[in-house]
């Protein structure tokens, strides 16, 4: 029996895939990203190949988060002087970049290597319920 390896595949041949975040738990919904952009629900998952999907979310901000994340979760980002850390709670956060808590929870769950570069770039936030997607024709992936 042979070992089957599969091989990188082009761009027009990755699925479309759209999710509406609005209701849905902040964790939850990232890994269910996460496993689309990589491939792992495939028959065909190789980890050193990056056969993933792309993912539009929709309503990005308009996640929830259970107890009181809202205030408590902080998020740290250094600026490079000497007693540069930054602290944001969660609440402040959406405020300023209301995209970017989502973006931060699927690329914490993406491999640290090479790839994990390209997967993030297939993710396409939109704040609102309209994309500039429609061409592609994607598909509603349910939770």
């Amino acid at each position: 029996m042979k070992t089957i390896t599969p091989k990188q595949i082009k761009g027009d041949e990755r699925q479309w895939y759209i999710i509406d975040a609005t209701g849905l738990t902040l964790g939850r919904l990232s890994t269910v990203i996460a496993t689309t952009l990589r491939w792992k629900n495939k028959i065909a998952f190789a980890p050193h190949v990056d056969n993933g999907d792309y993912v539009i979310v929709t309503n990005c901000d308009k996640f929830k988060v259970t107890g009181k994340k809202t205030t408590d979760k902080m998020y740290h980002r250094h600026t490079g002087y000497l007693w540069g850390l930054v602290s944001t709670p969660l609440d402040k956060l959406l405020v300023k970049k209301p995209s970017q808590p989502l973006k931060l929870a699927v690329s914490g769950m993406l491999p640290k290597n090479k790839l994990r570069k390209d997967m993030i770039a297939r993710l396409k936030l939109f704040s609102g319920n309209e994309h500039t997607f429609g061409a592609q024709q994607p598909k509603e992936l349910k939770l």
